[in-house]
Protein backbone atom coordinates (compact mmCIF):
# COMPACT_ATOMS: atom_id res chain seq x y z
CA UNK A 1 0.00 0.00 0.00
CA UNK A 2 1.48 3.00 -1.12
CA UNK A 3 0.26 6.20 1.12
CA UNK A 4 -1.20 8.89 -1.01
CA UNK A 5 -1.69 11.60 1.78
CA UNK A 6 -1.73 12.22 5.99
CA UNK A 7 -3.94 14.37 7.21
CA UNK A 8 -3.90 16.84 9.67
CA UNK A 9 -5.42 16.34 13.09
CA UNK A 10 -8.91 17.50 13.14
CA UNK A 11 -11.65 17.40 16.15
CA UNK A 12 -14.72 16.99 16.80
CA UNK A 13 -16.73 18.15 19.63
CA UNK A 14 -17.72 15.37 22.22
CA UNK A 15 -18.01 15.49 25.72
CA UNK A 16 -17.03 12.36 27.71
CA UNK A 17 -19.97 11.61 29.07
CA UNK A 18 -21.24 11.23 25.53
CA UNK A 19 -18.30 9.24 24.10
CA UNK A 20 -15.40 7.55 26.00
CA UNK A 21 -12.98 5.71 23.30
CA UNK A 22 -10.77 4.14 26.06
CA UNK A 23 -13.67 2.15 27.17
CA UNK A 24 -15.82 1.68 24.24
CA UNK A 25 -13.16 0.36 22.30
CA UNK A 26 -11.39 -2.23 24.69
CA UNK A 27 -14.87 -3.53 26.24
CA UNK A 28 -15.02 -6.32 23.35
CA UNK A 29 -17.33 -4.71 20.75
CA UNK A 30 -14.47 -4.18 18.05
CA UNK A 31 -11.17 -6.56 18.46
CA UNK A 32 -9.21 -4.62 15.47
CA UNK A 33 -8.37 -1.40 17.12
CA UNK A 34 -4.71 -1.02 19.02
CA UNK A 35 -3.93 1.76 21.13
CA UNK A 36 -0.23 2.76 20.33
CA UNK A 37 0.87 5.72 22.68
CA UNK A 38 -2.25 8.15 23.41
CA UNK A 39 -4.22 7.17 20.16
CA UNK A 40 -6.70 4.32 19.35
CA UNK A 41 -5.35 3.03 15.65
CA UNK A 42 -7.57 0.76 13.05
CA UNK A 43 -8.63 0.94 8.82
CA UNK A 44 -11.86 1.54 8.61
CA UNK A 45 -13.31 2.37 4.97
CA UNK A 46 -10.18 2.23 3.21
CA UNK A 47 -8.33 4.86 5.22
CA UNK A 48 -6.25 4.15 8.56
CA UNK A 49 -7.32 6.30 10.97
CA UNK A 50 -5.97 7.46 14.39
CA UNK A 51 -8.32 8.91 17.17
CA UNK A 52 -7.24 10.81 20.55
CA UNK A 53 -9.53 12.32 22.96
CA UNK A 54 -9.67 14.93 25.42
CA UNK A 55 -12.28 16.53 27.74
CA UNK A 56 -14.65 17.75 25.14
CA UNK A 57 -12.91 16.82 21.73
CA UNK A 58 -12.50 13.82 19.80
CA UNK A 59 -9.49 14.01 17.65
CA UNK A 60 -8.81 12.53 14.91
CA UNK A 61 -6.10 12.00 12.07
CA UNK A 62 -6.15 10.04 8.45
CA UNK A 63 -3.75 7.98 6.68
CA UNK A 64 -5.44 7.39 3.04
CA UNK A 65 -3.94 5.22 0.48
CA UNK A 66 -2.81 5.75 -3.03
CA UNK A 67 -5.44 2.76 -4.30
CA UNK A 68 -7.43 0.69 -1.75
CA UNK A 69 -5.61 -2.94 -1.34
CA UNK A 70 -5.99 -5.57 -4.45
CA UNK A 71 -9.41 -7.43 -3.77
CA UNK A 72 -11.30 -4.98 -1.31
CA UNK A 73 -14.50 -4.08 -1.97
CA UNK A 74 -13.41 -0.61 -3.25
CA UNK A 75 -10.69 -0.70 -5.75
CA UNK A 76 -10.96 2.78 -7.22
CA UNK A 77 -8.59 5.52 -6.82
CA UNK A 78 -9.67 7.34 -3.48
CA UNK A 79 -10.44 11.05 -4.75
CA UNK A 80 -10.14 14.47 -2.59
CA UNK A 81 -13.59 14.19 -1.61
CA UNK A 82 -13.90 10.53 -0.11
CA UNK A 83 -11.50 12.10 2.34
CA UNK A 84 -14.81 14.71 3.16
CA UNK A 85 -16.92 11.59 4.69
CA UNK A 86 -14.37 10.90 7.38
CA UNK A 87 -16.60 12.75 9.64
CA UNK A 88 -20.01 11.16 8.82
CA UNK A 89 -17.94 7.69 9.38
CA UNK A 90 -17.29 8.99 12.52
CA UNK A 91 -20.69 9.97 13.21
CA UNK A 92 -22.23 7.01 11.74
CA UNK A 93 -19.79 4.22 13.98
CA UNK A 94 -20.59 5.77 17.18
CA UNK A 95 -23.89 6.88 16.63
CA UNK A 96 -22.94 10.16 17.39
CA UNK A 97 -26.63 11.27 16.57
CA UNK A 98 -27.97 9.21 20.02
CA UNK A 99 -27.87 11.88 22.97
CA UNK A 100 -26.56 9.22 25.32
CA UNK A 101 -26.87 11.83 28.31
CA UNK A 102 -30.67 11.22 27.70
CA UNK A 103 -30.83 7.19 27.98
CA UNK A 104 -28.57 7.18 30.84
CA UNK A 105 -30.95 9.49 32.81
CA UNK A 106 -34.10 7.26 31.27
CA UNK A 107 -32.56 3.64 32.03
CA UNK A 108 -31.16 5.18 35.23
CA UNK A 109 -34.95 6.19 36.12
CA UNK A 110 -36.28 2.64 36.16
CA UNK A 111 -33.63 0.82 37.66
CA UNK A 112 -31.79 1.33 40.35
CA UNK A 113 -28.63 -0.95 39.98
CA UNK A 114 -27.77 1.08 36.54
CA UNK A 115 -28.44 4.58 38.06
CA UNK A 116 -25.56 2.90 40.50
CA UNK A 117 -23.60 1.95 38.44
CA UNK A 118 -24.03 4.39 35.75
CA UNK A 119 -21.63 7.38 36.85
CA UNK A 120 -18.31 5.53 36.90
CA UNK A 121 -18.80 3.91 33.22
CA UNK A 122 -20.33 7.05 31.26
CA UNK A 123 -19.92 7.81 27.24
CA UNK A 124 -20.44 3.83 26.64
CA UNK A 125 -21.79 3.49 22.78
CA UNK A 126 -22.32 0.75 20.89
CA UNK A 127 -20.54 0.88 17.43
CA UNK A 128 -22.10 0.33 14.44
CA UNK A 129 -19.67 -2.08 12.23
CA UNK A 130 -19.73 -3.82 9.51
CA UNK A 131 -21.87 -6.65 9.80
CA UNK A 132 -19.73 -9.25 7.90
CA UNK A 133 -16.94 -8.22 10.03
CA UNK A 134 -19.14 -8.36 13.11
CA UNK A 135 -20.38 -11.90 12.20
CA UNK A 136 -16.75 -13.59 11.68
CA UNK A 137 -15.27 -12.04 14.80
CA UNK A 138 -18.16 -13.06 17.23
CA UNK A 139 -18.10 -16.82 15.62
CA UNK A 140 -14.13 -16.03 16.93
CA UNK A 141 -15.46 -14.96 20.42
CA UNK A 142 -17.07 -18.34 21.28
CA UNK A 143 -15.76 -19.68 24.47
CA UNK A 144 -12.85 -16.95 24.02
CA UNK A 145 -11.71 -13.85 25.75
CA UNK A 146 -11.33 -10.31 24.76
CA UNK A 147 -7.40 -10.55 24.32
CA UNK A 148 -7.12 -13.77 22.36
CA UNK A 149 -9.62 -12.59 19.87
CA UNK A 150 -7.95 -9.23 19.23
CA UNK A 151 -5.00 -11.59 18.44
CA UNK A 152 -6.78 -13.85 16.30
CA UNK A 153 -8.41 -11.29 14.48
CA UNK A 154 -5.49 -9.28 13.53
CA UNK A 155 -3.65 -12.15 12.55
CA UNK A 156 -6.55 -13.62 10.60
CA UNK A 157 -5.51 -12.55 7.20
CA UNK A 158 -2.69 -15.26 6.69
CA UNK A 159 -4.11 -18.59 5.05
CA UNK A 160 -4.30 -21.12 7.61
CA UNK A 161 -6.52 -20.42 9.94
CA UNK A 162 -6.31 -23.14 12.15
CA UNK A 163 -2.59 -22.83 11.99
CA UNK A 164 -3.13 -19.70 13.60
CA UNK A 165 -5.32 -20.32 16.90
CA UNK A 166 -8.49 -20.51 14.97
CA UNK A 167 -8.90 -24.29 16.30
CA UNK A 168 -12.13 -25.78 15.62
CA UNK A 169 -13.46 -22.11 14.37
CA UNK A 170 -11.64 -22.34 11.50
CA UNK A 171 -14.22 -24.65 10.00
CA UNK A 172 -17.18 -22.51 10.89
CA UNK A 173 -15.61 -19.47 9.47
CA UNK A 174 -14.76 -21.09 5.96
CA UNK A 175 -18.68 -22.73 5.62
CA UNK A 176 -20.21 -19.50 6.79
CA UNK A 177 -17.98 -17.48 4.52
CA UNK A 178 -19.27 -20.29 1.49
CA UNK A 179 -23.13 -20.09 2.00
CA UNK A 180 -23.06 -16.63 2.91
CA UNK A 181 -21.32 -15.93 -1.11
CA UNK A 182 -22.88 -18.93 -2.48
CA UNK A 183 -26.61 -19.95 -1.14
CA UNK A 184 -27.79 -15.96 -0.30
CA UNK A 185 -28.89 -13.50 -1.74
CA UNK A 186 -26.12 -10.23 -2.68
CA UNK A 187 -25.97 -7.83 0.16
CA UNK A 188 -27.85 -10.56 2.11
CA UNK A 189 -26.50 -9.36 5.29
CA UNK A 190 -27.69 -5.69 4.62
CA UNK A 191 -30.94 -7.05 4.13
CA UNK A 192 -31.35 -7.90 8.05
CA UNK A 193 -30.20 -4.38 8.96
CA UNK A 194 -32.64 -2.39 11.30
CA UNK A 195 -34.12 -0.42 8.29
CA UNK A 196 -33.63 2.83 11.08
CA UNK A 197 -29.97 2.28 11.01
CA UNK A 198 -28.67 1.28 7.50
CA UNK A 199 -24.63 0.86 7.04
CA UNK A 200 -22.30 3.74 5.75
CA UNK A 201 -22.31 4.95 2.56
CA UNK A 202 -25.35 1.69 2.19
CA UNK A 203 -26.62 1.53 -1.79
CA UNK A 204 -29.40 -1.15 -0.29
CA UNK A 205 -33.22 0.86 -1.04
CA UNK A 206 -35.17 1.16 2.29
CA UNK A 207 -38.10 -1.50 0.79
CA UNK A 208 -35.21 -4.06 0.74
CA UNK A 209 -34.64 -4.09 4.32
CA UNK A 210 -37.84 -6.36 6.02
CA UNK A 211 -36.59 -8.33 8.88
CA UNK A 212 -37.54 -7.18 12.18
CA UNK A 213 -35.04 -7.81 15.12
CA UNK A 214 -36.41 -11.32 15.90
CA UNK A 215 -36.01 -12.19 11.91
CA UNK A 216 -32.67 -10.98 11.51
CA UNK A 217 -31.56 -13.10 14.87
CA UNK A 218 -33.53 -16.62 13.26
CA UNK A 219 -31.63 -15.91 9.71
CA UNK A 220 -28.39 -15.59 11.93
CA UNK A 221 -28.56 -18.50 13.47
CA UNK A 222 -28.76 -20.26 10.24
CA UNK A 223 -25.23 -20.34 9.95
CA UNK A 224 -22.36 -23.01 11.01
CA UNK A 225 -20.68 -21.54 14.60
CA UNK A 226 -23.54 -18.96 15.28
CA UNK A 227 -25.70 -18.95 18.75
CA UNK A 228 -28.20 -17.34 20.33
CA UNK A 229 -25.29 -15.02 22.02
CA UNK A 230 -23.10 -14.77 18.79
CA UNK A 231 -26.48 -13.67 16.80
CA UNK A 232 -27.19 -10.84 19.38
CA UNK A 233 -23.85 -10.15 18.81
CA UNK A 234 -23.83 -9.27 15.04
CA UNK A 235 -27.43 -7.53 15.62
CA UNK A 236 -26.10 -5.17 18.01
CA UNK A 237 -22.93 -4.33 16.91
CA UNK A 238 -22.72 -5.32 12.89
CA UNK A 239 -26.44 -4.35 12.37
CA UNK A 240 -27.79 -1.68 13.95
CA UNK A 241 -30.69 -3.65 16.09
CA UNK A 242 -30.35 -1.70 19.49
CA UNK A 243 -32.88 -3.74 21.33
CA UNK A 244 -30.51 -6.84 21.16
CA UNK A 245 -29.03 -8.68 24.56
CA UNK A 246 -26.38 -10.35 24.16
CA UNK A 247 -26.25 -13.08 27.33
CA UNK A 248 -23.28 -14.79 27.60
CA UNK A 249 -21.83 -16.03 31.45
CA UNK A 250 -21.28 -12.35 32.53
CA UNK A 251 -24.67 -11.03 31.61
CA UNK A 252 -25.88 -14.48 33.27
CA UNK A 253 -24.15 -13.85 36.21
CA UNK A 254 -25.57 -10.02 35.94
CA UNK A 255 -28.86 -11.15 35.92
CA UNK A 256 -28.54 -13.31 38.73
CA UNK A 257 -26.67 -11.04 41.06
CA UNK A 258 -28.51 -7.75 40.77
CA UNK A 259 -32.02 -9.03 38.87
CA UNK A 260 -32.19 -11.86 41.44
CA UNK A 261 -33.33 -13.80 37.81
CA UNK A 262 -33.14 -17.84 37.76
CA UNK A 263 -31.49 -18.20 40.87
CA UNK A 264 -32.87 -22.07 41.54
CA UNK A 265 -31.91 -22.37 37.72
CA UNK A 266 -29.40 -24.98 37.11
CA UNK A 267 -29.06 -25.22 33.58
CA UNK A 268 -28.97 -22.04 31.21
CA UNK A 269 -31.10 -23.19 28.06
CA UNK A 270 -32.23 -21.48 25.28
CA UNK A 271 -35.80 -20.30 27.35
CA UNK A 272 -33.45 -18.97 29.94
CA UNK A 273 -31.36 -17.12 27.33
CA UNK A 274 -34.38 -15.76 25.79
CA UNK A 275 -36.50 -14.75 29.21
CA UNK A 276 -33.36 -13.12 30.61
CA UNK A 277 -33.10 -10.69 27.05
CA UNK A 278 -36.65 -9.92 27.38
CA UNK A 279 -36.83 -9.18 30.78
CA UNK A 280 -34.02 -6.58 30.00
CA UNK A 281 -35.87 -5.44 26.84
CA UNK A 282 -38.91 -4.94 28.79
CA UNK A 283 -36.76 -2.70 31.69
CA UNK A 284 -34.93 -0.63 29.33
CA UNK A 285 -36.47 -0.76 26.04
CA UNK A 286 -35.75 0.85 22.74
CA UNK A 287 -31.69 0.38 23.25
CA UNK A 288 -31.68 -2.15 25.97
CA UNK A 289 -28.49 -3.96 24.33
CA UNK A 290 -27.11 -0.27 24.85
CA UNK A 291 -27.61 -0.08 28.11
CA UNK A 292 -26.84 -4.14 29.01
CA UNK A 293 -23.06 -3.17 27.52
CA UNK A 294 -22.74 -0.25 30.53
CA UNK A 295 -23.61 -2.84 32.83
CA UNK A 296 -21.50 -5.78 31.05
CA UNK A 297 -18.17 -2.80 30.76
CA UNK A 298 -18.38 -2.32 34.63
CA UNK A 299 -18.54 -6.55 35.14
CA UNK A 300 -15.36 -6.80 33.42
CA UNK A 301 -12.09 -7.46 35.40
CA UNK A 302 -10.25 -4.89 33.10
CA UNK A 303 -12.66 -1.97 34.41
CA UNK A 304 -12.38 -3.43 37.86
CA UNK A 305 -10.14 -0.21 39.15
CA UNK A 306 -12.71 2.34 38.02
CA UNK A 307 -15.10 0.69 40.78
CA UNK A 308 -13.11 0.85 43.56
CA UNK A 309 -13.78 3.73 46.33
CA UNK A 310 -11.14 5.03 48.61
CA UNK A 311 -11.62 6.39 52.06
CA UNK A 312 -9.65 7.66 54.24
CA UNK A 313 -9.48 7.59 58.14
CA UNK A 314 -6.97 9.46 60.60
CA UNK A 315 -6.41 8.77 63.86
CA UNK A 316 -3.65 8.95 66.65
CA UNK A 317 -1.66 6.10 68.07
CA UNK A 318 0.48 6.16 71.51
CA UNK A 319 4.12 4.69 70.54
CA UNK A 320 6.63 3.44 73.35
CA UNK A 321 10.35 3.68 72.47
CA UNK A 322 13.84 3.62 73.71
CA UNK A 323 15.52 6.43 73.41
CA UNK A 324 19.47 5.98 74.06
CA UNK A 325 21.87 9.34 74.30
CA UNK A 326 25.32 9.07 74.98
CA UNK A 327 25.45 5.67 74.91
CA UNK A 328 23.35 5.44 77.88
CA UNK A 329 19.57 3.74 77.23
CA UNK A 330 16.74 5.80 78.79
CA UNK A 331 13.87 4.37 80.53
CA UNK A 332 10.80 3.82 77.73
CA UNK A 333 8.83 7.16 76.56
CA UNK A 334 5.71 7.97 74.87
CA UNK A 335 5.06 9.57 72.00
CA UNK A 336 1.73 10.67 69.60
CA UNK A 337 2.11 9.13 65.95
CA UNK A 338 -0.79 10.34 63.52
CA UNK A 339 -1.86 7.32 61.19
CA UNK A 340 -3.90 7.30 57.94
CA UNK A 341 -5.92 4.04 56.98
CA UNK A 342 -6.99 4.00 53.41
CA UNK A 343 -9.52 1.15 52.90
CA UNK A 344 -10.33 0.60 48.96
CA UNK A 345 -13.65 -0.41 49.01
CA UNK A 346 -14.79 -2.98 45.82
CA UNK A 347 -18.39 -3.51 44.85
CA UNK A 348 -19.59 -6.34 47.29
CA UNK A 349 -18.54 -9.60 45.62
CA UNK A 350 -14.77 -8.73 45.20
CA UNK A 351 -11.62 -8.89 46.93
CA UNK A 352 -11.16 -5.90 49.37
CA UNK A 353 -7.54 -4.38 49.93
CA UNK A 354 -6.32 -2.17 52.76
CA UNK A 355 -3.27 0.12 52.89
CA UNK A 356 -2.61 1.12 56.42
CA UNK A 357 0.68 3.80 57.07
CA UNK A 358 1.91 4.99 59.82
CA UNK A 359 3.47 8.26 59.62
CA UNK A 360 5.73 8.28 56.65
CA UNK A 361 7.16 5.05 57.06
CA UNK A 362 6.29 2.05 54.87
CA UNK A 363 2.83 0.69 53.98
CA UNK A 364 1.65 -2.77 55.57
CA UNK A 365 -0.37 -4.43 52.51
CA UNK A 366 -3.51 -6.09 54.46
CA UNK A 367 -5.23 -8.30 51.72
CA UNK A 368 -9.61 -9.09 52.87
CA UNK A 369 -11.91 -11.16 50.80
CA UNK A 370 -15.31 -9.81 51.58
CA UNK A 371 -18.72 -11.95 51.69
CA UNK A 372 -20.45 -11.85 48.37
CA UNK A 373 -23.89 -10.26 47.68
CA UNK A 374 -26.63 -12.73 49.00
Amino acid sequence: MVLKRISEWRKLPVALSELCIDTTLRCGQSFRWQKINDEWVCTLHGRILSLKQDSTHLHYKVIWPEQSLKGSPATQKLTPKAEDDTQALLHHYFSLDLDLASLYEQWSSVDPNFRKKAPTFTGVRMLNQDAWEALIAFICSSNNNITRISQMARNGVESNLRELGFGYRAKYIAETARIVAHEKPSNWLETLRNPDNPGFGSQLKPDARNSTYKEAHEALLALKGVGPKVADCVCLMGLGWGESVPVDTHVWQIAQRDYKFGKKAKTFNKAMYDAVGDHFRDLWGKYAGWAHSVLFTADLKAFSDKSLVKEETHGVSIKEELIETNGIVSPKKRKLVETKTVTVKPEPGVEEFKLATEGEGDAKRRRTRSRGRA
